[in-house]
């Protein structure tokens, strides 16, 4: 028990020094530098919150108290729920709220199945032609997704898939991007790992399963959080490939709503904090698996 409550002691201590550094990499060293760098992130953070705060407080105001002027930062009417019961009452927001999670959560996951083992061949597995497969990765970034709309829409009519989950999800899936930065993290990890491995009589996959993606937790949850928020946030493609109501997508339900009933800034304010909600639960469960990606891959230098 007192070699447990020992190791337990040494691995804060050893947890409260990686902190240390880390901040003293994102922060610089000595007192002068840190307080600069806190206040000058004290005032990005008021900057970046000041527009949510007033959106959420505009949303929170009748119609004529969100258009009346001079602005006042305190409603002459008080603050009512009035935008979002009347916004959750004009459509199935719950349903579109669900398909959004569905569509965000699967596209995540599958993303993240089909992108890790392409940069892990990529990175580590000698074949013919990876210099060129690497370079078709990076020119596929470049080519804006819009360009791919009509094919993809041809494919989906081909395969009878419109308006359907899977027309939804599919062309979503292969992030070009995502292979690139996990093909990068995956470069940084030392080749001694792999002999080692390899002198025990791990195969490929085996190497992939055990060594690689339990190093690169950091980076894959950066990647999922991305593709996630990219997912949820999509608008174009779901507008495009579903005309069902059931199977719209929050992106894509709201405006009909909104455009329904003509031109509102409070009741847009209020559907862009519903749309946003999730996106801030999200990032304040997985910010530190952020910030531990910036410090360790970015600035940290391994």
């Amino acid at each position: 028990m007192t070699v447990q409550i020992t190791s337990r002691a040494a691995r804060r201590r050893e947890a409260a020094r990686d902190r240390a550094r880390q901040r003293a990499l994102i922060l610089g060293g000595g007192r002068t530098a840190t307080v600069a760098a806190c206040a000058a992130l004290v005032l990005l953070t008021v900057l970046w919150l000041a527009p949510m705060v007033w959106g959420l407080l505009t949303s929170l105001r009748t119609e004529q108290d969100a258009v009346s002027l001079p602005v006042a930062l305190l409603p002459e009417n008080g603050f009512t729920l009035e935008q979002y019961r009347s916004l959750f009452a004009a459509g199935n927001i719950q349903l579109w709220m669900v398909n959004s999670l569905l569509v965000a959560v699967l596209v995540t996951l599958f993303t993240l199945v089909v992108s890790a083992p392409a940069a892990f061949a990529m990175s580590r597995l000698p074949f013919r032609g990876r210099a060129l497969l690497a370079a078709l990765t990076v020119g596929a970034i470049m080519v804006p997704p819009q360009l791919l709309i009509v094919p993809l829409f041809q494919q989906m009519v081909a395969l009878n898939l419109v308006d359907t989950y899977a027309a939804v999800i599919l062309p979503q899936l292969v992030m070009p991007v995502i292979v690139f930065i996990l093909k990068r993290f995956f470069d940084t990890v030392p080749r001694e790992l792999d002999d080692a491995a390899r002198m025990d009589g791990a195969s490929n996959w085996r190497l992939f399963t055990s060594v690689i993606l339990p190093l690169s937790r950091p980076i894959l949850a950066a990647a999922a959080i991305f593709v996630f928020i990219t997912a949820w946030n999509n608008y174009l493609w779901p507008f495009i490939i579903t005309t069902d109501p059931a199977l719209m997508t929050l992106p894509v339900g709201i405006p009909n709503i909104l455009n329904a009933h003509g031109t509102f800034y409070a009741a847009q304010l209020a559907s862009s904090m519903v749309a946003a909600a999730p996106m801030i639960i999200v990032f304040l469960f997985f910010q530190r698996h952020i910030i531990r990606s910036v410090a360790t891959t970015g600035l940290g230098g391994r």
